[in-house]
């Protein structure tokens, strides 16, 4: 999976918005103003070891299985380590980081209000 692929799957998913809120090196996609997924663009770190990832919000929980089952998934640089992981996805399956990202997608949207949560619970 590359870089624009990851980008049109989260596109196409219901809802979901871009924007580059924290500068031209993050891609931040939201469901109702909220954040559930970074792309890195490259350029917040040095460039010279960059390896493309994005950053998904899960359960802490969830995030400490995946962490301890996949090398290519690491506590979050420069968010909550705790509630959000870097993902090097071309470093992983296409399936299994689609799921992620859809899973972090639902963990955002199941705390939306419940009037809007029903738009986009499948």
């Amino acid at each position: 999976m590359d870089i624009e692929q990851l980008r049109e799957y989260t596109l196409s998913i219901n809802g979901v918005t871009e924007d580059q809120p924290f500068g031209d090196d993050l891609i931040a996609f939201r469901i109702e103003g909220k954040i559930f997924m970074c792309l890195s663009l490259g350029g917040e770190q040095d460039m010279g070891d960059f390896q493309p990832k994005c950053v998904v919000k899960l359960t802490p929980e969830r995030n400490e299985e995946l962490r301890e089952q996949y090398s290519a998934v690491t506590p979050a640089w420069h968010w909550n380590k705790k509630h959000w992981s870097d993902v090097y996805y071309e470093q992983l399956d296409e399936n299994l980081v689609k799921a992620w990202i859809k899973e972090s997608y639902d963990l955002v949207v199941s705390k939306l209000p419940k009037a809007v949560r029903q738009k986009y619970q499948s």
